[in-house]
């Protein structure tokens, strides 16, 4: 049967969940065309503002990387804007002259940023917040500092605000209304908010009218109706958006604010549908992502021919993604004869919370400070409960409501299969409890794997936590999410996104930002936040030796009689004459006892006496020779075979290969060890499959595996794709080895973190992404530049060697020891 033809115009997050809910139900009903307008693929917007901030990368907040248009056979046309539809003919027709028939059209164009038509807005450096396009810009802006104006004090203009004061500008928020985000805040949480921004440094202005943006060529400064005049260098639009309704209105379709819709999202034409920020349904009009993603899920099974309820408007949460402002709203909080509110107001711990009720249920939701309850009287607004009987302890959260005492659970336990638990990607509370039962899922890593709860900005974590407690039970593994030790409360990765976000970049910043309950830290958290900033700031931060374990500061293994060992690199388990008669003439002259060939095919010298270490050191510099890092948190070796040099079967130069990758990597920070091998054929010589990564030469090119192991666990590795030369193994193993760097827990193995995050969901960003796989090898490559510094050079000026990845310097190692 010939399938038909299905066309959608934009790509954006509303599109992204029509085609997944689609491809569920009927996956091959249709062939899928798409314009997008934006050169990329699918990514949440909504996540624009970690990215501005720097907690995220642009690769994290992909919903839908290339790889995932080719398994679904999807045609993705990128910058290629729709300039016609043609209902009578039923094709539409790109900037690029591509004309494209269909069946089925979904216009999914979203919306504009409104520009205030002020004197001087069409200058250089006036700037919106609405795509990737405008961050980087932004981005790019910061680097040179200076002065950004905002002007909006709603969401998206505090979030811009709050992340370009992070990129280091000088940042004013003017806002016309009397207080902040007056459409999703009362006045009382709207001041606590402006008080809060204003204690970061960033200057805010309310009942500001702006008159004109001046400069000449460029933003110079903005002036106010009241004559204030501030300098800036750039300026920020952040007053709201428009429906993107003129391809559609050009058109023929009916459209007034939007594009006019039924329940269905069907639109004056019965073969044309519309989805998303464009659209305008009983005469509204909508920009949060839980509407959207309802309108999708509707519209999916529409096209599926599958029974479907309609889309009925609902009232949407709202949350403001800055760093430690804690916020939630929902509904109408405004005040009148019929309404009765319950306050509670904690001014010590900067807490605020307000219930406007009408006829005993709840109809509006402040929250400020403390808003772990939001999703709980979210679900109680929407569903029009009665709340008649809790009203008393209401106020304060579902572990008291109704006398319940303070069981941690209740609050999830109390909410309905559809409640709404992450709502960046749309996940309700019953299709987060059947995967955990379905598929066995037992950790939050498991669950946002699966599912994409808590994947983007991770507001939602604990809800998910809770309910993997409630649907396991005694079976719930609390240490699988706990602090990253006792001197703090915080995990792993919410350290490392502090780190970033707050841009701290020494481990006594870390503590003070961080509220440290110790003083210095201890053996077990220092060491991961040295490693955390180096792996954050390669370029900037001078790692601290103390802060290592014993073994890294010495560059040496300690033994249990006290001495120790040490191991040169071997490149490949290659040597030379003149290297062996190094290790002999310092085996001799400082009376090591023991001299051993190691699993890693290198030399270790047993015995060494630690007040020889730097002595012996010098003398294999002097050769030629450099730290094998057998002791480190970082690569240790890439085994080889003799390959096609030398082997009859071997397929590919194994051993040639394997001293490429050793020389580009050695040196490498990691969260663990990390162990490579290269086999020149599939009889695996070199035990590629037990190894972190490990390379299998074939006759077609190279089988790339990872996630191995043979160790107190053994583990056999996955396979992560095959490849055909040797410039794309690198490309993949250095995009993998930057992407576990900068995800991983400190002291996880490469099988570790994919357990938790998923295999799969790693070969969607490596093998599947092209654009991410560049990033992460660029970024490998560019971190590489400042852990190979020549330490030759720096060793004749006198100089020490400050980054993990130099060779050993003896004065270095003098101070160590």
């Amino acid at each position: 049967m010939t399938k038909e033809k299905l066309v959608v115009i934009g790509n954006g997050m509303a599109p992204g969940k029509v085609l997944e809910t689609l491809l569920e139900e009927a996956p091959d009903r249709y062939d899928i065309i798409i314009f997008n307008a934006e050169t990329r693929v699918n990514y949440n917007r909504i996540m624009l503002s970690p990215v501005l901030t720097g907690e995220s990368e642009f690769e994290e907040i992909v919903i839908h990387g290339d790889g995932w248009y080719i398994e679904n056979n999807i045609t993705l046309y990128k910058g290629h804007k729709i300039v016609e539809i043609d209902k009578t003919a039923k094709t539409v027709t790109s900037e690029h002259g591509v004309v494209q028939a269909y069946d089925k059209l979904v216009i999914a164009t979203g919306s504009y940023p409104f520009i205030i038509p002020v004197p001087g807005h069409k200058l250089a450096g006036v700037l919106t917040f609405r795509d990737l396009d405008d961050v980087h810009a932004m981005m790019l802006a910061a680097r040179r500092g200076g002065k950004a104006v905002v002007i909006g004090g709603g969401l998206l203009g505090l979030e811009a605000a709050a992340g370009l004061q992070i990129q280091g500008m000088d940042v004013t928020v003017l806002h016309l209304m009397p207080t902040l985000m007056e459409r999703q805040l009362d006045e009382s949480a709207g001041y606590l908010l402006e008080k809060e921004l204003q204690s970061r440094g960033i200057n805010i202005i309310t009942k500001a009218n702006t008159k004109e943006i001046l400069g000449e060529t460029k933003v110079e400064g903005v002036l106010l109706d009241d004559g204030t005049v501030l300098d800036a260098t750039i300026v920020i639009m952040a007053v709201g958006i428009r429906p993107n309704l003129h391809l559609a209105k050009d058109s023929g379709f009916a459209t007034e604010r939007g594009i006019l819709v039924d329940e269905t999202m069907q639109t004056s034409d019965p073969d044309v549908f519309s989805v998303g920020e464009c659209i305008q349904f009983d005469n509204r009009t909508y920009g949060l992502v839980a509407p959207l993603y309802d309108q999708a899920k509707v519209l999916g099974k529409k096209l599926a021919g599958k029974p479907t309820d309609p889309f009925v408007h609902s009232e949407s949460a709202t949350k403001l993604k800055v760093t430690g402002v804690n916020l939630f709203s929902a509904g109408d909080f405004a005040s009148g004869d019929d309404r009765q509110e319950i306050v509670l107001r904690d001014a010590a711990k900067g807490v605020y919370k307000r219930l406007i009720l009408q006829d005993d249920k709840i109809i509006g939701v402040v929250l400020y400070g403390e808003t772990a309850d939001g999703p709980w009287f979210y679900q109680m607004l929407k569903e029009g409960e009665d709340i008649s009987e809790m009203r008393d302890s209401l106020i304060f959260g579902a572990a008291y409501a109704g006398g319940g005492g303070s069981d941690p659970l209740a609050l999830v336990a109390g909410m309905s299969d559809g409640a709404e638990i992450c709502g960046c990607n749309g996940v309700d509370k019953g299709t987060i409890v059947n995967a955990i039962t379905k598929d066995g899922l037992c950790t939050l890593e498991e669950v946002r794997a699966c599912t994409k709860a808590s994947a983007s900005c991770g507001s939602c974590s604990g809800l998910v936590e809770q309910l993997l407690a409630l649907t396991l039970g005694d079976s719930f593994d609390a240490s699988a999410v706990k602090p990253i030790c006792g001197c703090s409360d915080l995990g792993h990765q919410d350290v490392r996104r502090m780190i970033l976000s707050q841009e701290l970049k020494s481990i006594p910043a870390i503590m003070q930002a961080l509220e440290w309950k110790t003083s210095c830290g201890c053996a077990k958290c220092r060491p991961a936040l040295n490693y955390y900033l180096v792996c954050a700031w390669p370029d900037e931060y001078v790692d601290d030796g103390f802060s290592r374990f014993i073994n890294e500061r010495v560059h040496a293994n300690i033994q249990k009689d006290g001495t120790y060992s040490v191991i040169p690199r071997m490149w490949g388990g290659v040597t030379t004459p003149s290297e062996l008669r190094a290790i002999a003439d310092v085996a001799d002259k400082f009376e090591i006892s023991i001299v051993k060939v190691t699993g890693g095919q290198r030399i270790d010298l047993l015995g060494v006496k630690k007040e020889d270490l730097t002595a012996v050191w010098a003398d294999l510099n002097d050769a030629g020779m450099v730290s094998g890092h057998a002791y480190a948190k970082g690569l240790r070796t890439v085994k080889t075979c003799v390959g096609t040099d030398w082997c009859r079967v071997a397929t590919q130069d194994s051993t040639g290969l394997g001293i490429q990758l050793e020389k580009a990597m050695w040196g490498a920070w990691a969260p663990h060890k990390l162990k490579l091998a290269v086999s020149g054929c599939p009889r695996n010589c070199s035990e590629s499959t037990c190894k972190d990564i490990g390379v299998i030469c074939i006759d077609s090119g190279y089988e790339l595996h990872f996630g191995g192991a043979a160790g107190m666990h053994i583990q056999g590795t996955q396979v992560l794709c095959t490849v055909g030369t040797e410039a794309e193994v690198k490309e993949h193993i250095f995009a993998l080895t930057q992407m576990y760097r900068e995800q991983a827990d400190y002291l996880d193995r490469i099988y570790k973190w994919a357990d938790k995050v998923g295999y799969d969901y790693i070969r969607s960003v490596i093998v599947e992404d092209a654009g991410a796989r560049k990033a992460y090898s660029d970024k490998f490559l560019f971190s590489q530049t400042f852990m190979q510094d020549d330490p030759w050079k720096e060793r004749v000026d006198g100089k020490e060697a400050h980054h993990f990845g130099a060779p050993l310097i003896p004065k270095k190692i003098a101070e160590t020891v």
